[in-house]
């Protein structure tokens, strides 16, 4: 068999890999019902969907004639570095300095992984999906997210 677009051929398996991955985690958690659905109806739902994205893309490489074989190229190291560390702070940062803190100093650290960088568009950025985040998770779902750091609680 030959592999006809390197990239879709490695991104389809990655893919479908890490989908069947979340699928299977899911597993160990409640489903639910379809009105209540349980902590892993979603995750599982979302593998399944990645899972089915991934052969997709994988038949696709497996089928279809790609000029030169499309090969993968360099591997872009700083931005994967730089975003890999925005979530690492992210989940370290989000209990101690709460929402309204962790989330614009995520988009400034993973803004720094582009090319170009501008201050209105963080300030923009930061501001809309606080107040968004604010209001889908604290507000609209009542999770128990901390909105403002701890030191501000008293």
């Amino acid at each position: 068999m030959k592999i006809k677009s390197q990239r879709d051929f490695w991104s389809g398996l990655l893919f479908l890999v890490v989908g069947v991955a979340f699928a299977w985690g899911a597993t160990n958690y409640s489903f639910g019902t379809s009105a209540r659905p349980g902590p892993g109806y979603f995750p599982f739902g979302l593998g399944i969907l990645l899972a089915l994205m991934g052969s997709l893309v994988l038949f696709k490489a497996l089928t279809l004639e790609s000029e030169g074989g499309d090969p993968i190229g360099d591997v872009a190291w700083r931005p994967l570095i730089i975003i890999i560390a925005a979530i690492v702070v992210f989940g370290l940062a989000l209990p101690r300095l709460g929402m309204a803190c962790t989330l614009p100093l995520t988009i400034l650290l993973s803004s720094l992984a582009g090319r170009e960088f501008h201050w209105l568009d963080w300030l923009i950025s930061s501001v809309v999906l606080t107040v968004g985040s604010w209001a889908l998770f604290i507000l609209g779902l009542k999770l128990t997210i901390p909105l403002w750091p701890i030191y501000f609680n008293g």
